[in-house]
C-alpha cells in the first residue's frame, strides 16, 4: 500500500492542500495516519479520485481513431526554420513537444494560441519511480 502525504496528494491533483483535506473531511477520498502520526492517503484511492476528476477537454477533430493517447491542447510556442519545426502545446499540466516539418506546420495554421490534438503512438514507454516510493 502507498501512503501519499497531502501535500503530495495536492500536487498530483493540482488542489490545494486544504482542498484535500476538505475532501477528506467529507468521505470524499479516505484517509489514515502513517506511523509519525500524519495524515495520509492510499495511493490506490488517490488514483481512482484523480481518474474521476480528470477534466479531459473534448476532442474538437471529431476523428474516429485507434490512437488512445490523445492529448487536447493549446499551442504555445512554435520555432521553425526552412525545413523543420518544434511545436509545444500545454495539455492540461502537461507539455508537449512534437517535431515535424515546416510544411506541416503551414498546412496546419499552427500558431500560438491555436487548438490541437497531439496524438502519441510510441512502442517505447519508460515508466519511473521516484527513490523514496521504491
Amino acid at each position: 500500500m502507498s501512503q501519499i502525504r497531502i501535500r503530495e496528494a495536492a500536487g498530483f491533483l493540482g488542489v490545494s492542500d486544504d482542498t484535500v483535506r476538505r475532501w477528506i473531511d467529507n468521505e470524499v477520498l479516505p484517509a489514515t495516519t502513517d506511523a509519525a502520526g500524519r495524515m495520509v492517503v492510499d495511493g490506490v484511492d488517490l488514483a481512482r479520485l484523480a481518474t474521476e476528476h480528470a477534466a479531459v477537454p473534448t476532442d474538437p477533430s471529431g476523428t474516429a481513431s485507434s490512437a488512445r493517447n490523445r492529448f487536447v491542447g493549446l499551442v504555445t510556442r512554435v520555432v521553425s526554420d526552412p525545413v523543420m519545426s518544434q511545436v509545444e502545446l500545454q495539455c492540461g499540466p502537461h507539455r508537449v513537444v512534437s517535431l515535424m516539418s515546416t510544411e506541416a506546420v503551414r498546412e496546419l495554421g499552427l500558431v500560438p494560441g491555436s487548438v490541437a490534438v497531439a496524438v502519441v503512438k510510441a512502442t517505447t514507454v519508460i515508466v519511473e519511480i521516484p527513490q523514496e516510493h521504491s
